[in-house]
């Protein structure tokens, strides 16, 4: 098993509202096994999402709840080795999707992610 695995956004979402019977089992097999970090982009989303209303609880929230639930860890990897995988993702224009993919990619690292366009474009993407 890895040792760490990176998290979407909607896996971040679901994970603080404990919803985890949206997850297939190998995702959450992978979450309960792993250190789970996440791509700064996953804060920005999760602040765009509640400025959009489309989540209720501000993101700063979120992941001081779930760096004190789960461990959640921010990654600091440099934003220049992102962008250098982010520049070969022509399948996306998303840059929310192209950001939060790079990260995983960079790090070597599977990515929990529903994203069906992620999964068939990265191959280390886990769900079910």
């Amino acid at each position: 098993m890895e040792a760490v695995i990176y998290l979407d956004t909607h896996a971040v979402v679901w994970l603080f509202a404990g919803q985890l019977d949206l997850f297939p089992e190998r995702a959450v097999d992978a979450i309960e096994s792993n250190d789970c970090l996440i791509s700064p982009m996953v804060v920005l989303e999760l602040h765009y999402l509640f400025e959009t209303e489309k989540i209720k609880v501000a993101a700063e929230r979120i992941i001081h709840e779930l760096t004190s639930s789960i461990g959640l860890s921010l990654c600091n990897r440099p934003f220049g080795e992102v962008v250098t995988q982010a520049v070969s993702m022509k399948w996306t224009r998303d840059p929310f999707d192209r950001i939060i993919t790079a990260q995983a990619m960079a790090g070597h690292a599977p990515l929990v992610t529903k994203d069906s366009t992620i999964r068939v474009h990265y191959k280390r993407a886990i769900w079910d």
